[in-house]
């Protein structure tokens, strides 16, 4: 529902059955979604509902890479909203991911980010499962000396972990809470999807696992959200990517917000010979540096791998972003921790056919990222900085009209329609 009228079905009188929220209570204050409220990055209540509907819900979340659990019994930790997963290689070879969460009581299963083992044990009572999430047995099944244990209608086979869907594509392993999702083709739609396979090789390479960053931001995760799918501030705030014609704001892109601004795609043209250079377009940009030179260009200079000089970052609701920047090949993972802390965690990789140079190219230009990179940093500084100003002013309202009031496709980085987009979306959902 999109309207300037409050919910008909929340009246005061039914409050006192069924308690509501503060955010449901509020107007949205333009129906074109060109305004943004500042309430919404900080109430604990609707950053809860965010999870039930984007999370929880009917759709497909990111949770890591094949390559990082090759052999049997081999796992890794993940999120999904602020639940903790756990992907793992089974004896069938196939891989499950489960709820990180013992059936038992509760407890946190795994407390381990990486390992291999035969099975899993809860540390709290020694619940056993199997690597399918099957429990195997528990202490003191039938009691000591006649006494205790468990009832004689338990069920084993009733008290599994949590076992999700799980879909794998180009090497990269996505999960689902929900049995009405959709096939992970649908949900990512035509264009993403072939943007997936582009970015891992066309389903005919291996992928190789390069190595990690982890940080934790002290914003909500709709500010990283937005952050990552508006161009408008890429060459103004990351001096580092003007300067070195890594992305320009004089050279070809293209701004695609997909199924209803579900996910977005932000594409680039590279050329090595603007780098550096004035046009009327830069002069307007106080942050070019045209007398600024690196030790070690290799840094900034990436090669043409994938044939089309593009560099095409896109988004996927709700937690991934896909990352091509020269030659440094990511993914950013979004994991919300509450209303106000984000966590932000980047998966490097390349191809198992990579040579010795295009390892160490990969290698050096993934400096360009994570929480001390020459271009990420500006991101995680200005993030920290919004949070507190949203929260000391909740009725102020953000302004996103550059470019329009639409959300369609545009072919300029002066736009914000990406963030329209996913209003227009994220309204609909959460029925703002």
């Amino acid at each position: 529902m999109t309207t300037d009228t409050l919910p008909e079905a929340t009246s005061c009188a039914a409050a006192t059955e069924t308690p509501i929220s503060t955010w449901q209570m509020r107007r949205w204050p333009d129906t074109r979604d060109t305004r943004i409220p500042a309430w919404i990055y900080s109430d604990p209540s609707l950053f809860a509902r965010e999870m039930e509907v984007f999370h929880d819900g009917p759709g497909w979340n990111f949770v890591g890479l094949e390559c990082e659990i090759e052999a049997v019994g081999a796992f890794k930790r993940s999120w999904i909203g602020p639940r903790s997963v756990i992907m793992v290689r089974g004896e069938d070879d196939h891989i499950h991911v489960l709820e990180n969460r013992c059936a038992h009581r509760g407890s946190q299963l795994c407390w381990e980010n990486k390992g291999v083992v035969k099975d899993f044990t809860c540390p709290y009572h020694h619940w056993n499962y199997d690597l399918e999430g099957n429990l195997l047995g528990l202490p003191f099944f039938r009691g000591a000396m006649g006494k205790g244990g468990m009832p004689r209608d338990f069920q084993k086979s009733e008290h599994g972990l949590r076992k999700l869907r799980v879909a794998t594509l180009g090497g990269i392993v996505w999960a689902s809470f929900s049995d009405e999702a959709p096939s992970l083709e649908d949900y990512l739609g035509e264009e993403i999807h072939s943007l997936v396979l582009r970015a891992t090789g066309g389903g005919k390479k291996k992928l190789r696992l390069l190595g990690y960053n982890r940080q934790l931001l002290p914003c909500n995760w709709k500010l990283y959200l937005e952050n990552s799918r508006d161009p408008y501030h890429a060459t103004l705030l990351h001096s580092f990517f003007l300067t070195f014609g890594l992305l320009r704001t004089d050279t070809a892109f293209k701004a695609v917000p997909t199924i209803g601004g579900r996910h977005g795609i932000m594409a680039s043209t590279y050329s090595a010979t603007t780098a550096g250079q004035q046009n009327e377009v830069t002069k307007q940009l106080a942050n070019l540096k045209t007398d600024f030179k690196l030790e070690d260009m290799e840094v900034v200079k990436p090669v043409d791998e994938m044939g089309d000089s593009a560099m095409i970052n896109f988004s996927v609701l709700p937690s991934v972003f896909f990352q091509q920047h020269g030659n440094s090949l990511a993914l950013r993972h979004l994991v919300p921790k509450s209303a106000s802390q984000t966590e932000l965690s980047w998966t490097h990789y390349g191809f198992d056919d990579d040579d010795e140079a295009m390892n160490r190219r990969r290698l050096k230009q993934a400096n360009l990222m994570g929480p001390a990179g020459y271009v990420a940093i500006d991101d995680s500084e200005v993030l920290a900085r919004m949070q507190p100003v949203a929260e000391s002013a909740p009725e102020s309202v953000q302004v996103v009209t550059m470019g329009g009031v639409d959300h369609a496709p545009q072919d300029t980085m002066l736009t914000e329609t990406l963030i329209r987009g996913f209003y227009s979306y994220y309204r609909e959902k959460m029925g703002l």
